[in-house]
């Protein structure tokens, strides 16, 4: 890709190879070409597209993958030119989420994202079925293969998106629902060892892999901490470079769990040589669903591969309040746990709300927002003891209800 540095390319291309090797590719070669801009059409300068039919052939090759995106005419010219099967960057992924995809949600998303992107791609794939002239007996308005096939694509892709607006909906009740508790989204980069780390602080046992993008769905459990408090600890999907907009925008119901999360624990391999630019790539991620204004814990895992005080006192640096843990060994964990308590603290308070025993809307005002403990009647009111997000008070006293703070961490 022009504009970019060796080192980034060099990462870029080892992330690609991990990718075929999850998709069960195997790697015979790799080439680099440096150039100011792309060649139009081919992308590649001429000498460089010998070289690549020249390994093809002696390799013998099936596939040829492209760390980056191309139109359908570039992809044409050059599968026309290699005589060999040519495939990009996205739809190696979308491949990748298709073969791990196990949900109906998941399914329909990287459904509706294949289609997304095979749509423009069509013309390329019907061609050789177009009728130019209608013959004897077939003039009319009649319809080519590829307009045929574009239709059928197009209405595919409307039912898939009701259907994932149906999902959304869905989703978005399950939300109101549980609106009285803390939700805390991990987020990080594919592979980075969230699902590990949900599995650690919620004792459960979803599956953990060493591949990129294990995780899919979104997966939802209830946490106790020491102090009492209890949250909603959600596992999300991973995060990539150059991921797809059509895969982005499939997934804006899984990714709605960060939008919606009090809390997001940033989860990022430590042991990675390249871990602060994929805190970036992340970040750049979080604001486009826009999740950018929610506060991070930003949590360095796998510590236990990496023996370098002075690295971690240098991200410390960077990333005041951060974490450093193993969710394989369990280091760091309490800490972990203790800071969590400490930021339901922040969001929530307890307090008595007293209201007249016949005021249902206000009670039931109460009942939506509040955690409830214990209530009782006292001077014909009806008194809650409980908790509530500081955000919701303002609702209780919109109702008329009398709120008495008992206690709240600043």
């Amino acid at each position: 890709m022009p504009h970019q540095g060796a080192d980034e390319v060099r990462e870029s291309l080892e992330e690609l190879a991990a990718l075929c090797q999850s998709a069960g590719g195997q790697i015979v070669a790799s080439v680099i070409q440096a150039r100011e801009k792309f060649r139009a059409g081919y992308l590649f300068g001429e000498g460089k597209l010998h070289e690549l039919k020249s390994i093809c052939q002696t390799s013998n090759a099936q596939l040829v993958i492209y760390d980056g995106e191309f139109s359908p005419s570039q992809q044409e010219k050059l599968e026309e030119f290699l005589d060999t099967a040519v495939i990009d960057r996205p739809a190696l992924i979308l491949d990748i989420f298709a073969r791990h995809a196990r949900s109906r949600e998941a399914r329909t998303q990287v459904e509706l994202a294949q289609l997304e992107y095979l749509l423009p791609r069509l013309t390329g794939h019907w061609r050789h079925l177009e009728r130019q002239e209608a013959a004897i007996g077939t003039r009319g308005p009649g319809e080519t293969q590829l307009e045929t096939d574009r239709r059928l694509v197009g209405r595919k892709i409307a039912e898939l998106k009701k259907s994932l607006k149906k999902i959304d909906s869905d989703r978005n009740t399950q939300r109101k629902r549980r609106s009285d508790k803390v939700c805390i989204c991990l987020v990080g980069y594919t592979n980075a060892g969230k699902s590990l780390l949900f599995n650690r602080l919620t004792d459960e046992n979803n599956l953990v892999a060493d591949r990129l993008f294990a995780t899919l769905d979104s997966t939802t459990r209830r946490v106790i901490l020491t102090g009492g408090h209890e949250l909603l600890l959600t596992d999300t999907v991973g995060f990539i470079r150059k991921l797809p907009v059509d895969l982005i925008a499939s997934f804006r119901s899984t990714l709605k769990e960060a939008t919606a999360a009090d809390l997001l624990l940033h989860v990022v391999d430590f042991a990675a040589s390249d871990c602060e630019n994929k805190i970036g790539i992340v970040n750049k991620v979080l604001n486009d669903i826009g999740a950018e204004a929610i506060d991070q814990i930003v949590v360095f895992n796998k510590v236990d591969l990496v023996n370098n005080p002075d690295q971690q006192r240098n991200i410390m640096s960077k990333y005041p309040g951060c974490r450093f843990v193993s969710a394989l060994t369990g280091e760091g964990l309490e800490g972990l746990k203790q800071m969590l308590e400490t930021a339901c603290s922040r969001l929530t308070a307890k307090l008595t709300a007293r209201v007249a025993q016949n005021d249902s809307r206000a009670i039931t005002t109460i009942s939506k927002t509040m955690k409830v403990i214990s209530s009782y009647l006292e001077n014909e009111e009806l008194v809650f003891v409980g908790e509530i997000f500081k955000i919701n008070i303002p609702k209780l006293i919109r109702e008329g209800v009398k709120v008495d703070i008992i206690e709240s961490i600043a």
